[in-house]
């Protein structure tokens, strides 16, 4: 088998009649038709396009998937996986979900399909172990988690998931198929935020899903077209060039976060830094197991200060752009509480460990010295 720095490349697409390298973006809305229902090829955009194809293609071959969709966003593909569940099913989600997962399920889902939602910790398997029902439909991860970056042990969920009869899914944004591929550990969906290191360039929103099994990739073709939230031909091309780099970029922002994330606590206005990769890591020896390529490019950081010092903090900072999203070559840093998870009550915030004093680092490919001398600036400003 190849290794996924090849298979990136040449995924997904090879010269057209015409010979061209690159697919072309194809705009039509429609296609022509020999006849009444025998089409040459595609029939209209929504049910399928050949940019967007040949991005889906790359795809599952990437994640070691049968079939992959392209949606408008994440949230949309989310939507659309959800759509696999019956009114009133019940969804074991482990807790620590980026805060538009538990807008769309506790906030749209639990009221549009009457879907149950019961909590649980990543790192504890017991009370997922009792958090089963008959009922059970789904089991719902992240890897690792938003913002806290914790690591569900995968072959023990997908085990207790299907001894249950339910969906295995995982949210694998974070770590991307480079570093960690869900399927392999039998899960039934793995589901991406386009938008983020897919892409890779922040000048996309888009969504993916990606089956392990052929019936279900039907299922939830069926769901795609029938529901229409695709992605449009020019995300597709450009998320299809993102992807041909995506080894490249993510072995970059691995190194450049283990070298930060190792400095950065060492610092004194620095109360914890949250990393895989760090030997504190509550986790670490799990996260080494399952992370082959290196840990990742996300960290969160709480400093040891008040409201009034992160602020000061953010304003010192030069290349950390305090922004929504993650997963673009350029450094971005943002506050969960404030931002990416200001949806969930504060109460609930506060629960799950979701202080003001918590931000969450999506480090960059800039030379990290230059990214550790910029959040140095920023300490000193504390």
């Amino acid at each position: 088998m190849s290794h996924i720095d090849t298979i990136s490349v040449h995924a997904g697409y090879s010269p057209d009649a015409q010979g061209a390298v690159m697919p072309p973006i194809y705009t039509s809305s429609t296609y022509a038709q020999r006849a009444p229902g025998d089409p040459i090829g595609f029939e209209y955009a929504r049910s399928g396009n050949p940019t967007r194809q040949a991005f889906e293609s790359a795809l599952a071959e990437v994640e070691g998937g049968t079939r992959a969709f392209a949606f408008a966003s994440g949230m949309a593909a989310m939507a659309t996986v959800l759509e696999l569940l019956d009114h009133g099913g019940h969804v074991i989600a482990l807790d620590d979900l980026y805060g538009g997962a538990w807008r769309l399920f506790e906030r749209v889902r639990t009221r549009s399909a009457g879907l149950q939602i019961s909590y649980v910790a990543p790192d504890d398997i017991e009370a997922l172990k009792a958090a089963f029902r008959p009922d059970t439909k789904m089991v719902w991860l992240e890897v690792p988690t938003n913002p806290l970056l914790k690591i569900a042990d995968l072959e023990a969920v997908v085990g207790l998931a299907h001894s249950h009869g339910a969906l295995a899914v995982a949210d694998a944004t974070f770590s991307t198929p480079y570093l960690l591929r869900p399927l392999d550990y039998g899960f039934d969906l793995v589901v991406h935020s386009v938008t983020k290191y897919l892409n890779g360039h922040s000048d996309v929103i888009g969504g993916a899903a990606i089956v392990r099994d052929a019936e279900l990739g039907e299922r939830l073709g069926y769901l795609q077209n029938a529901v229409g939230g695709v992605m449009d031909p020019f995300s597709s091309f450009l998320a299809l060039r993102g992807l041909r780099t995506l080894p490249l970029r993510m072995g970059r922002h691995s190194e450049n976060a283990l070298q930060l994330a190792q400095w950065l606590e060492a610092q004194p206005q620095v109360a914890r830094v949250l990393y895989p990769g760090l030997a504190s890591h509550p986790q670490h020896a799990l996260a080494a197991k399952q992370f082959k390529q290196g840990f990742g490019g996300m960290l969160s950081l709480e400093l040891a200060s008040d409201d009034a010092g992160v602020r000061r903090f953010l304003a010192a900072l030069r290349y950390f752009t305090l922004a929504e999203s993650l997963g673009g070559v350029e450094s971005l840093i943002s506050q969960p509480f404030t931002m990416s998870h200001s949806s969930l009550p504060e109460d609930l915030r506060r629960q799950r460990g979701i202080e003001p004093t918590l931000l969450r680092v999506s480090i960059g490919i800039e030379h990290a010295d230059d990214l550790q001398a910029d959040l140095a600036q920023g300490l000193k400003a504390i």
